[in-house]
C-alpha cells in the first residue's frame, strides 16, 4: 500500500515515520510540509492512504482535500480533538491524537489495509458504454430509458450522482469515479471533481483563473475545468 505524509512539522513527520516502519505492507512515496507541496505529491504519487495534519500552512487538512482530483483513504493526524467530527464527516478512515500511540496506529493502519482488500475486484469491470448505448435510469418512481449520447452533464452528489438530458436531472446511486470508468473518455471528460462533460454539448470555452478554462453547456451550465484537468483537456482536443 503506497502512502504519503503532509505534515508541517519535520519532527511529527519523522516520529510517524518511525512508527510506520514497523508495518512492511505500507510504501512510503513522499511527505510534504504545507499543503500546496501536498496537493502536488498526492495528484502525481496517488498514493493509496494519506496521513494528513489538519493545521497547515497556506490551506489546512480540510482545504487540502478540497482541492484535490484525485483522493485516497485518509487518516488524520492532529493534536486537536476538536475536529473529530468535521473529519469523519469527510469519510476520515481514522483520526490520531500527537503524540501518536503506536497501538493506535496499528488499528488505523490495520483499518486501512481491511478496507483495501475488500476493495479488490472479484470479477471482471463491467464493459465500457458506448456514446449510442442507451441506459435505464430510475428516481424514485420516475423511469427513463436514455441515450448517453443526450446526457450533457454527470454531476457528483456523495455517493450519488445527478445525470443531465433535455430538461430532466435525475439522481442516480452511482459515483463519478465508477461513471468515469465505465463511459468513452474520449466524449465524456472529467472536468473537475465533482463534474464530468459530454463534449459535444461544448457551447463556449472561457479563460478562467490561473490558467484554468470555463464551458458553457448547451443546456446553459457552466463548468469549471481545474488547473490539472485543463491541460488535459488541451492535449485531449488539440491536434
Amino acid at each position: 500500500m503506497k502512502i504519503c505524509i503532509v505534515e508541517d512539522s519535520r519532527l511529527a513527520r519523522l516520529e510517524l515515520k518511525h512508527l510506520l516502519t514497523k508495518f512492511p505492507e505500507l510504501e512510503l512515496v513522499g511527505e510534504a510540509e504545507n499543503a500546496e507541496e501536498g496537493i502536488a505529491l498526492i495528484e502525481a504519487q496517488r498514493p493509496d492512504l494519506l496521513f494528513l495534519d489538519i493545521h497547515l500552512p497556506q490551506k489546512n487538512g480540510f482545504e487540502l482535500l478540497e482541492a484535490l482530483e484525485y483522493t485516497p483513504q485518509v487518516i488524520f493526524t492532529t493534536a486537536y480533538d476538536q475536529y473529530a467530527l468535521q473529519a469523519f464527516e469527510r469519510n476520515a478512515l481514522d483520526y490520531l491524537m500527537k503524540p501518536i500511540e503506536e497501538s493506535r496506529l496499528r488499528q488505523a493502519v490495520e483499518k486501512a489495509l481491511a478496507k483495501q482488500e475488500t476493495a479488490k475486484p472479484t470479477a471482471a469491470p463491467p464493459a465500457q458504454l458506448r456514446e449510442e448505448d442507451r441506459v435505464f435510469v430510475k428516481d424514485g418512481e420516475r423511469c427513463w430509458f436514455v441515450a448517453l449520447k443526450q446526457v450533457r452533464l454527470i454531476e457528483s452528489n456523495g455517493n450519488y450522482a445527478f445525470l443531465y438530458f433535455d430538461q430532466e436531472r435525475p439522481c442516480i446511486l452511482k459515483s463519478l469515479n465508477y461513471l468515469e470508468n465505465r463511459l468513452d473518455p474520449k466524449v465524456f471528460f472529467r472536468a473537475n471533481r465533482q463534474q464530468i462533460i459530454n463534449v459535444h454539448y461544448i457551447e463556449q470555452i472561457n479563460p478562467w483563473f490561473s490558467g484554468s478554462i470555463k464551458l458553457l453547456l448547451k443546456g446553459g451550465e457552466e463548468v469549471e475545468v481545474s488547473r490539472r484537468q485543463t491541460q488535459v483537456f488541451k492535449d485531449l482536443m488539440s491536434l
